[in-house]
């Protein structure tokens, strides 16, 4: 991935630097979440990496996309489909989703959970959050009895493990030690 990340870096970087300018970086994430899923496509990702000429492979790629891409991110398209770099069209996605979230101050954890979380423990925990990461959160809650009781926290590095199955994993390794 760390490749990937390499090779998308700057393609993301230019087209979020262009969103920024232009102000439209909420059309340009919507534009480039749509083309990524174009491009992990079961029928479209052989193409990707087959014998097509780049201009061949753009415009039909700018084809399945229709209006979803407008001119600017069709040069994207055609840039990357020059260079042989539509295969990472979802990394640039991601990584642009990342320079998003930066430049917004917003922040996505992710909330596992012994049984559903109220509305309210739900604003508590964004509260909390919002306060250690100095960020606007957006919570993405799920369910996994597992956990017994208590909550699993993820964003970015952070991990908060306040569940009981955790303690109890925990307490047995000081216990054997």
């Amino acid at each position: 991935m760390a490749e990937l990340s390499t090779i998308a870096r700057p393609y993301a970087k230019a087209a979020f630097d262009f969103a920024v300018e232009h102000k439209a970086v909420e059309s340009w994430t919507e534009m480039l979440t749509f083309a990524s899923l174009v491009s992990e496509n079961e029928s479209i990702k052989p193409l990707l990496n087959g014998t097509l000429a780049s201009t061949q492979l753009a415009t039909l790629f700018i084809k399945v996309c229709g209006e979803q891409v407008n001119e600017q991110g069709q040069n994207l398209i055609k840039v990357m489909a020059e260079n042989g770099r539509l295969g990472i069209l979802s990394t640039v996605s991601l990584l642009f989703a990342e320079y998003r979230n930066e430049w917004a101050k917003e922040v996505e954890a992710d909330v596992v959970s012994a049984t559903e979380l109220s509305s309210e423990q739900q604003q508590q925990i964004s509260v909390s959050l919002e306060k250690r990461l100095a960020r606007k959160v957006k919570l993405n809650c799920s369910i996994d009895a597992s956990l017994i009781g208590g909550v699993i926290i993820k964003s970015g590095d952070l991990v908060i493990d306040g569940s009981v199955s955790g303690k109890l994993s925990r307490l047995s390794e000081k216990l054997q030690s």
